[in-house]
């Protein structure tokens, strides 16, 4: 049997007609490639792993008795894949013809860069922005006080959320998003497995910032596309515990990569965003749901 020049990892979590979605994609697009495929199931109790041994008799299936995050759910996997490239994926996404393609002959072509962020497409087609800055104490506060539900907070937001990225543009980026993210054997060996104290969120931003620490050099590549139906798993959480996992997460990164000081600024604000997130979670639950 021929060595895996691809290695795909998706981890799923209670999205099993999308991830079919992302399956069917990735097969029609990978016919011309040794390609290993990984599905770890966060304990889905959906059907998700009968599905895949059924129809899937190529992908390799990881069933996990609870949920043990995202990052956890990946390295199981990433500790199997020999692939030469590597593709994270999450099960919400579709990738479009010639994605695999277009970003190993990029890999191939440029022997300099060790990870690449495609362009990401909404389920409409409209461009997801996909590229950030990393968190700054002040861009996390403006978030941790929800003033980016104002005009005055998003301007704040501006140079954080890289409002001025040119999305048609190849181009260096700092942090790209999670849900798809490609890198070649070398990179991954310099940079080592993802942070498994993030159970989620900003787990990716922590591979991004640990990737330019080793000298991994990180680009946007407008010319291959998927579509992101953007949040599908996650949006099944409440919005009380999507915010403490947020704000666990959040705190994890300041203490590992920011001045301790930093750290114990955002520790006294999170109080603060607790109750801004229990008045919300009132509001939407008495009143937008009604």
């Amino acid at each position: 049997m021929k060595e895996a020049e691809i290695s795909i990892v998706i981890v799923n979590w209670k999205v099993r007609p999308l991830l079919e979605k992302c399956l069917k994609s990735i097969l029609a697009d990978t016919v011309d490639f040794v390609t290993e495929i990984f599905v770890v199931d966060n304990d889905s109790r959906d059907g998700t792993p009968e599905m895949i041994m059924a129809e899937y008799p190529q992908v390799t299936m990881i069933a996990l008795p609870y949920n043990r995050g995202f990052a956890k759910a990946n390295n199981l996997a990433l500790r199997q894949a020999s692939g030469k490239y590597i593709f994270l994926l999450n099960p919400d996404t579709e990738v479009q013809l010639g994605f695999f393609k277009t970003i190993i002959k990029y890999f191939q072509t440029h022997p300099q860069i060790g990870m690449l962020g495609p362009r990401v497409l909404n389920s409409d087609f409209s461009l997801q922005a996909s590229v950030r800055r990393f968190p700054s104490l002040f861009s996390q506060i403006i978030i941790l006080l929800k003033l980016r539900n104002f005009k005055f907070g998003k301007l704040l937001l501006a140079k954080h959320l890289a409002k001025d990225f040119d999305y048609n543009q190849e181009q260096d980026a700092e942090q790209i998003m999670g849900a798809a993210m490609a890198m070649t054997r070398e990179a991954f060996e310099k940079i080592g497995y993802l942070d498994e104290k993030f159970f989620i969120w900003f787990e990716e931003v922590d591979y991004c910032k640990r990737a330019h620490q080793k000298g991994v050099k990180i680009k946007y590549l407008p010319t291959a596309s998927i579509l992101h139906h953007s949040g599908a798993s996650f949006k099944k959480h409440k919005i009380f515990r999507k915010q403490l996992f947020f704000n666990a997460s959040l705190l994890y990164y300041f203490f590992k990569h920011q001045p301790i000081w930093q750290t114990f600024i955002i520790l006294l604000v999170l109080p603060i965003n607790l109750v801004l997130t229990a008045l919300y979670a009132w509001w939407v639950n008495n009143f937008q749901e009604s």
